[in-house]
């Protein structure tokens, strides 16, 4: 039964905008296509407009700095040269209008100008660059801070213009994330978080369940859930036919796993329909992603086949395949692959008491973990667990690297944690779903304590990225125990 966990409501053409322009037809008559499935196109919804994102820099307007830091030895001007480079690279590679003021704002008059314009024609965003430790730079990164309203603002600090006094005043301040760094490229990050917090607003994701069309905006985040009749999918499903393109699916996919153990021919067929029938409803209802009641049309033998395989295919290549309409956990695909550049696994938790370790398990996990443009991990594949029928993966995880553990908590809270990948544990002679891990959680005294369900495990350690996120994006974030 469905459950509804929570809240209850680059270069101009890269290689995978390349995949995308070819369209599936081209790469499913290519029984190999599936060694590509991550750069093919993850987005079926039309895209929105550009976020703006302002760049400013707060310093001194001369060419030398003498005495104090960041030094004499330091040249302002080639420096910011290569700050405008590496944002410029980055604003192109994500699809982002930036608009940088080359000019520094030397005064309190300038902070003000800035903010009136702002107020004026409100950026997505806005990165202000403090270029000095002098007495009277951080005192206006303060007041442009504390002025600013809800504008998500990054204040970036780079080595040598900051200590841990000047950090003080911005550190919990409202929409703002102070990057105190030497790693300048870091800026691409902060570009990346812009870029994400847009797509989060513009988001669509088809739930699948009952038997209403409605759309959610959600509070903060303003992604829509667009829900359809839970009817559709049989539908859809039982009018599509074993095409060309579904068998090439089907053969990559036998051809593709290190073992096939339960599944039958005809198993592996229905299980390439169903990512078939999830690209045409993602179209047709103008979506990013999808999360079905499927324990629900399993149960009552609608469908032949879970949809597993390609809740696995649509993860894998940066979309979102999300299990039994839960609302936390769809959402929290969706920016594990926007702002982390890899996919999650929604998992069942089942803490082990006698061990003290954490043990998810669910019937579909995506290979792609180390990112969408890195090779799979390996996979067996078995029937699904709890109904013995149709494809679910046996996703095998690679013991001992890092993971972090993440999960939505309304569209206003993120659970955090982080661990270590301990085991893959095999179904049988265990029970519950086909692909099980086991990890070793950081700082939790008693596993019994961890929030949430089916929480992300994320391959990676993503602890501070997201906090930055969340700091920037207004979300509380809570420990996972």
């Amino acid at each position: 039964m469905c459950q509804e966990h929570g809240f209850g409501c680059c270069h101009a053409l890269h290689r995978r905008d390349f995949m995308s322009a070819m369209g599936l037809s081209a790469l499913a008559v290519n029984p190999g296509f599936l060694s590509f499935t991550s750069l093919a196109a993850a987005e079926t919804a039309s895209p929105p407009a550009p976020p703006r994102v302002r760049a400013v820099f707060l310093r001194p307007n001369q060419d030398r700095y003498w005495m104090g830091w960041p030094g004499a030895a330091y040249h302002p001007r080639e420096r910011e040269a290569e700050l405008i480079k590496i944002m410029t690279d980055a604003a192109k590679n994500l699809g982002i209008d930036l608009q940088v003021t080359a000019k520094p704002i030397p005064d309190r008059n300038g902070v003000k100008k800035l903010l009136a314009e702002c107020k004026q024609s409100p950026p997505d965003g806005i990165l202000v660059t403090v270029g000095s430790l002098g007495p009277d730079y951080w005192p206006e990164a303060n007041y442009f801070v504390a002025e600013k309203g809800d504008l998500p603002a990054v204040v970036f600090s780079p080595m040598g213009t900051s200590f841990t006094g000047h950090l003080q005043k911005t550190r919990s301040a409202k929409r703002t994330f102070v990057a105190a760094t030497q790693d300048i490229d870091w800026l691409r990050t902060a570009l990346r978080m812009f870029h994400t917090m847009h797509a989060m607003k513009n988001t669509r994701l088809c739930i699948i369940n009952g038997d209403k069309t409605e759309d959610r905006v959600l509070d903060l985040l303003g992604t829509t859930l667009h829900f359809i009749p839970l009817k559709r999918w049989a539908e859809e499903l039982s009018r599509t036919e074993t095409t060309a393109e579904v068998r090439a699916m089907a053969d990559a996919l036998k051809k593709q796993a290190k073992k096939i153990v339960e599944p039958k021919p005809q198993d592996i067929t229905n299980a390439a329909k169903n990512y078939f029938v999830a690209k045409k409803i993602l179209a047709a209802e103008n979506c990013h992603g999808i999360s079905l009641n499927c324990l629900g049309l399993v149960s009552d033998r609608l469908i032949p086949c879970p949809p597993c395989m390609a809740w696995q295919m649509l993860n894998d290549e940066g979309s979102v395949g999300c299990c039994e309409c839960d609302l936390n956990a769809v959402i929290t695909l969706r920016l594990c692959s926007l702002l982390l550049g890899r996919p999650g696994f929604q998992q069942d938790p089942a803490p082990n008491t006698v061990q003290n370790t954490f043990m998810g398990a669910h019937c579909s996990a995506p290979t792609r973990l180390r990112g969408f443009d890195q090779p799979p991990e390996p996979q067996i594949l078995r029937s699904h667990s709890e109904s013995d029928i149709g494809v679910s993966p046996q996703v095998l995880w690679p013991i001992g690297e890092p993971v972090t553990v993440m999960q939505f908590e309304g569209p206003t809270k993120m659970i955090l944690g982080t661990g270590k990948v301990l085991a893959n544990i095999d179904t049988p002679p265990a029970g519950g779903c086909r692909t099980s891990v086991e990890l070793a959680l950081d700082g939790v005294a008693d596993t019994r304590d961890c929030k949430g369900f089916h929480q992300l495990f994320v391959l990676g350690k993503h602890d501070h990225l997201l906090k930055a996120y969340c700091q920037l994006a207004g979300i509380e974030v809570v420990p996972l125990a």
